[in-house]
């Protein structure tokens, strides 16, 4: 072989792998966006469950105990358990919850010592997935009475 081909030959090698890599690119630019939703959808799946298993913890505390707890880890403490563990909200970083209350907090605002019915996302993402026909993910509501409507003004700070 001539050195004139070798150079040839190498300079088409070059081009071949930099169209592979661009080409690479462009599906990881595709498939980014599919992947987030992806990530978002489970997120929003496990928000779902986590919910659920609170609602149903409480429905039960309040079956057997005949009141709501005024703080989640009553549903703990009682036995036997009323729930495995208290599962944190993973749609926010911090992972609390934002109570909904059986009875409205009085003028003060302070919610110490009201019983808890229910919790919900403080999360104002918009959703990925539609629960109870809605796809902002704050108004998604776990409560022990099936189909609650939350009142508005009820935005506890617990």
């Amino acid at each position: 072989m001539s050195f004139a081909f070798q150079t040839r030959e190498r300079g088409f090698t070059m081009a071949l792998a930099l169209a592979m890599a661009t080409v690479m690119g462009i599906f990881l630019m595709v498939a980014m966006p599919t992947l987030a939703t992806e990530v978002q959808r489970e997120k929003e799946m496990n928000l779902i469950f986590r919910g659920e298993a609170i609602a149903n913890a409480l429905r039960l505390y309040n079956l057997r105990m005949g009141k709501y707890p005024t703080q989640l880890e009553e549903l703990m403490k009682t036995k036997p358990r009323m729930i495995r563990q208290l599962y944190a909200d993973p749609m926010t970083e911090e992972g609390t919850w934002e109570y909904i209350y059986a009875v409205q907090p009085g003028v003060s605002g302070s919610t110490e010592g009201l019983p808890i019915m229910g919790v919900r996302s403080r999360s104002e993402r918009n959703s990925v997935l539609v629960y109870q026909k809605k796809s902002l993910i704050h108004d998604w509501t776990f409560t022990a009475i099936p189909n609650y409507i939350v009142p508005s003004g009820n935005e506890p700070t617990q």
